[in-house]
């Protein structure tokens, strides 16, 4: 799929959006201060409950709800967000320059088109998927970059991507179909740029559990 891109990339370049992450997290920090803006003024009113995806008030009229979730921060609490958003940035802007604007747009684009699918199937989308899918899609490609967990405790990428995985695969077998479809579809953009790497890391795994277990037998 990658190689596909780059083939377009000197054709298409002109229309690419440069600065694609800087772009999103800026819109979620203005979304997350308006918020506070106007609970601040009516407790009872939340400006994120008109942004988020809901089919049946699309198709009562409020199309926006069909672009405006994917806006939606990714928590409430300020601290969190300031870090999340931060991370977001760094992973998305760095694969930005590793691939090219116009290869981290269809990236992005794809995991979007996949969260709209599984809202007009189901009903529920969430941009949660979509901003995993940017962590995962570094992880795979620079997994031995290392983050510090309370600024000094070094782990690398590739086991907070296993830890993601496993809790992703436990929403899956223990959410709703709803929650199945957003997983499956909102990740379809990591499924599409990665899926040699995906194969390739799961025939490792299996020959590996292969050799521990034939080793286990021999004892």
């Amino acid at each position: 799929m990658g190689n596909k891109l780059k083939k377009l990339e000197y054709k298409l370049a002109p229309y690419a959006i440069h600065n694609l992450m800087t772009i999103m997290i800026g819109a979620m920090a203005i979304v997350f201060i308006a918020n506070f803006a106007v609970s601040a003024i009516n407790p009872d009113v939340s400006l994120l409950g008109w942004l988020t995806f809901d089919r049946s008030a699309v198709m009562a009229g409020q199309v926006w709800r069909l672009f405006t979730f994917i806006f939606l921060p990714p928590d409430t609490n300020i601290i969190f967000i300031i870090f999340a958003l931060y991370l977001y940035w760094l992973m998305g802007s760095t694969l930005e320059r590793e691939w090219g604007a116009l290869q981290f747009n269809f990236f992005y684009l794809a995991g979007i088109i996949g969260a709209l699918i599984s809202g007009i199937i189901t009903g529920y989308a969430t941009n949660d998927f979509l901003n995993l899918s940017i962590f995962l899609a570094f992880a795979l490609y620079y997994p031995n970059f290392q983050l510090y967990i309370f600024f000094f405790i070094p782990i690398k990428m590739k086991w907070l991507a296993w830890l993601d995985f496993i809790l992703i695969l436990i929403e899956f077998i223990l959410g709703g179909w709803g929650v199945r479809l957003a997983i499956v579809f909102s990740l379809i953009n990591v499924i599409l740029f990665f899926w040699r790497d995906l194969v390739s890391e799961c025939k490792r795994i299996g020959m590996n559990i292969k050799y521990k277990w034939n080793r286990w037998r021999k004892l």
